[in-house]
């Protein structure tokens, strides 16, 4: 499916997942809007190449997904919002009686907040052009737990839900909500990690990949950025028009178990 002439919106988008996702959706004709928290040369650059590639308008908003009136700020300053891919995340692993209290605000605020305030006003664009689609990006932590994660996980149910709610008000319009619930995901951040916990556990790369990180992982593959992209793209076509209000795992087999 072309989406040419739809206008997409995706938070936390200058590196990793939400990259992969907006390279995915410009691959498909829609034109992007790319986002994060830095105003720098090399973000709006990077915004400009998208475009130059894949022959769509690209632009680069600064918006802290922190701050409410940003969040909201954003998808009025993009003007459309046909797509909205809300993925901006950030992490912190401590046990509760000892997790910060402002690594829980912050964490709560980007990973779950942001993306109400961003549907907030992204909804009622969608029905003045008729159509809409909104991706939320979970996680198999929205699905299932792990101990010393209990801000990001309650986060990320958080979106699961966010997502059925948004689908139930939307569901007699041609709008439709779903949240795809990636296991790990090969990122920069993550291939950037594997040297230092090799060097923790003593292992090799080779050795911790297969059973510290990927340890919950039946396939023992990463899943890549370009399939989470393709999994947006999907849910953005014909085919998924009833698909809504639920959940696509891309994570080798993790919540099978």
């Amino acid at each position: 499916m072309s989406l040419k002439g739809k206008t997409a919106v995706i938070t936390g988008s200058n590196s990793g997942i939400g990259l992969g996702v907006a390279h995915e959706l410009a691959r498909a004709g829609a034109d992007v809007v790319i986002n994060s928290f830095t105003d720098r040369d090399e973000d709006h650059a990077l915004a400009a190449s998208i475009g130059k590639e894949y022959g769509v308008t690209a632009r680069y908003i600064q918006a802290d997904m922190s701050k409410p009136d940003q969040c909201r700020a954003l998808i009025e300053q993009a003007g459309a919002c046909d797509i909205l891919v809300n993925n901006a995340g950030i992490q912190h692993v401590a046990p509760i009686d000892e997790f910060p209290m402002e690594k829980w605000d912050a964490i709560i605020a980007i990973n779950l907040s942001s993306a109400f305030h961003t549907t907030a006003v992204a909804l009622p664009m969608m029905r003045k052009a008729g159509w809409g689609r909104v991706v939320n990006i979970a996680s198999a932590h929205g699905l299932t737990a792990s101990p010393f994660k209990s801000a990001y996980i309650a986060a990320k149910h958080g979106v699961v839900g966010l997502s059925k709610t948004t689908a139930l008000e939307t569901a007699r319009e041609d709008i439709t909500c779903n949240a795809i619930c990636p296991g790990y995901v090969l990122t920069p951040l993550v291939e950037a990690q594997i040297p230092d916990t090799a060097k923790k556990y003593d292992m090799t790369e080779e050795e911790v990949t297969q059973k510290v990180i990927l340890e919950r992982q039946p396939s023992k593959e990463f899943a890549t950025v370009e399939q989470i992209g393709g999994t947006a793209v999907f849910l953005c076509s014909d085919a998924a028009a009833q698909i809504t209000g639920t959940t696509i795992s891309v994570d080798g087999g993790w919540t099978a178990l």
